[in-house]
């Protein structure tokens, strides 16, 4: 069993569906959690049930915001050693509707706030001798999907992002790769069923399908298996393993 009970782990994004799979997953192995997203309330609802966890309100597209949060995870729990950058958003709309508003936005959360929260961990991870940065990118990094062009660009650069900081820093012991899941059965994917059935007159059954269409096990992937995946990249077997993009999507990319 992975031991994380020296590490301080940052999740954002983290008060549902894949950021909290992942915060527990991390909580059981022994890690102390900072929790980080807009949602305060889900927040403190998750931190509550977890043995060693704290809540922080924050905006991850603003520097500022981002670095007094990490001080503040910081002085309870000591230095940040894990850092998964799970917050997202996914709007769609076809490309012509796609407003200039709406793809800053997608980047701003999508890639921006990677970038911010990665350079706030980067100190204390470096200070510590060890440290993991996991960021939950999508096969939307790896391939084309229609009508969410900024998401498609903003995941692409995430892979980007985590292949020249995985470069940069190979010859310290931190590493950084990103986790590219399918379609996910959590609480944006059930939005997007939403979606599909108002506009098509489709019954749920047949939404899920839609998206799962391109899965070959044609099944959504379970935010559990990403936690799965999240917790092994964090322990000292996947030291050597840095700037991959790991898909997690039933065989749909390979």
């Amino acid at each position: 069993m992975t031991d994380l009970a020296r590490q301080h782990a940052v999740v954002t994004g983290g008060g549902t569906g894949i950021g909290k799979a992942i915060a527990k997953r991390l909580a059981d192995a022994g890690a102390a959690i900072t929790l980080m997203a807009r949602d305060e309330e889900r927040l403190h609802a998750l931190a509550s049930e977890l043995p060693k966890a704290q809540a922080i309100a924050v905006d991850i597209c603003d520097e500022a915001a981002v670095a007094t949060a990490f001080e503040q995870a910081a002085k309870r729990f000591g230095p940040v050693t894990i850092l998964v950058n799970n917050a997202g958003i996914a709007p769609s709309a076809p490309l012509s509707k796609t407003s200039f508003e709406m793809w800053r936005k997608v980047m701003a959360v999508n890639l921006d706030g990677v970038f911010l929260c990665s350079m706030a961990a980067l100190a204390g991870m470096k200070e510590h001798g060890f440290g993991r940065i996991i960021n939950i990118a999508s096969t939307a990094g790896l391939k084309g999907y229609p009508y969410v062009s900024a998401y498609v660009a903003a995941k692409h650069g995430v892979i980007g992002l985590t292949r020249a900081m995985a470069l940069e820093l190979a010859r310290t012991s931190i590493t950084v790769n990103s986790i590219c899941p399918g379609f996910t059965d959590t609480d944006i994917v059930r939005r997007s069923v939403d979606i599909i059935m108002k506009k098509t007159g489709r019954t749920e059954t047949e939404a899920l399908a839609e998206l799962a269409k391109d899965n070959p096990q044609k099944r959504l992937i379970t935010p559990d298996e990403i936690a799965a995946q999240a917790l092994w990249l964090c322990s000292s077997d996947a030291g050597s393993i840095t700037g991959q993009a790991l898909a997690i999507a039933g065989g749909e990319v390979m």
